[in-house]
């Protein structure tokens, strides 16, 4: 076999293998959105749905969703892009290194059910809060920091050492290197390591189970005291995220149309999913052509 028999060859191959990905990708887009389309209605979205009789008004479960996404990456791009900095431009080799790179290794294999195990014990027993949406935040933060530090190190060390001489060389300090130099230019290689942490937070059912819990309650979005339990902003009470209710429908089994209520309750966390994709890398990609000077 020559060179360019091998070379059209192998670009077969990988284009079969991204056209299958692609095409999973699809087949799973669509059947979601064929199941449950048509239930997607404003009364199953905020009310009580014809179509849907139980089980009808995901609003809070969408609030929620959102509101553990938010304090969640609040935890997890600070201490991941931190350690990642730390990694990539002070730490030296050595045994702490190690250790560390061990430590975050070890803990991108802890399965979700464990830590939401260890969250039950330690932000719900030990802490006294109970279950709440900073337990649930916490516990994911746990899960998200070895692929946020992974991705955001490596996104860093992709930066070509002439920006990092060029920016020393001006007087520039060490810390002002990293901050006005690097880290904006590693900004997309960062983003798509939140946006895959968020995904998981977003999808993510099992740790929540133990954490945040399976109740909504009554909430007023006129209460602004945080201590409140019906204040919808306090992060110790119970809350509900989208993927915790596909589960719990599923699993009580006593609703009339739970079939219609997961199937449109997947297809909202999916279009949600898919849409917040889509904004964060618009708007990474705005922020990286202003850094750029090309707009």
């Amino acid at each position: 076999m020559n060179q360019k028999t091998a070379d059209k060859l192998a670009t077969v191959v990988f284009w079969a293998a991204g056209v299958f990905i692609l095409g999973i990708l699809a087949v799973i887009l669509g059947y979601i959105l064929y199941r449950g389309m048509r239930y997607l209605t404003p009364a199953f979205v905020f009310g009580r749905s014809r179509a849907v009789r139980a089980g009808g008004g995901i609003g809070l479960q969408i609030f929620d969703t959102f509101y553990l996404l938010v304090l969640t990456m609040l935890f997890t791009i600070p201490l991941g892009v931190g350690a990642a900095v730390y990694l990539a431009e002070y730490a030296r080799p050595g045994r702490l290194l190690e250790i560390i790179r061990i430590s975050t290794e070890t803990l991108a294999s802890v399965p979700s059910i464990v830590a939401g195990l260890f969250g039950l014990l330690v932000f719900v027993n030990l802490t006294g809060w109970g279950y709440s949406l900073l337990g649930g935040a916490l516990v994911l933060t746990v899960l998200n920091l070895p692929v946020m530090v992974r991705v955001s190190e490596d996104a860093l060390r992709a930066i070509p050492p002439a920006l990092r001489e060029a920016s020393l060389g001006l007087g520039a300090t060490q810390w002002q290197t990293v901050w006005h130099v690097v880290l904006p230019a590693a900004l997309p290689g960062i983003a798509t390591g939140a946006i895959i942490a968020a995904g998981r937070v977003l999808g993510e059912a099992a740790a929540l189970l133990y954490t945040a819990g399976q109740s909504v309650g009554a909430l007023d979005f006129t209460n602004f005291n945080l201590l409140s339990p019906r204040c919808p902003f306090n992060p110790f009470r119970p809350g509900e995220t989208l993927a915790v209710h596909i589960w719990k429908v599923n699993s009580e089994g006593r609703l009339p149309d739970l079939t219609k209520v997961a199937d449109g309750t997947a297809a909202a966390l999916l279009l949600i999913v898919l849409l917040f994709n889509l904004v964060v890398r618009a708007l990474i990609k705005r922020q990286q052509y202003r850094h750029e000077g090309l707009r």
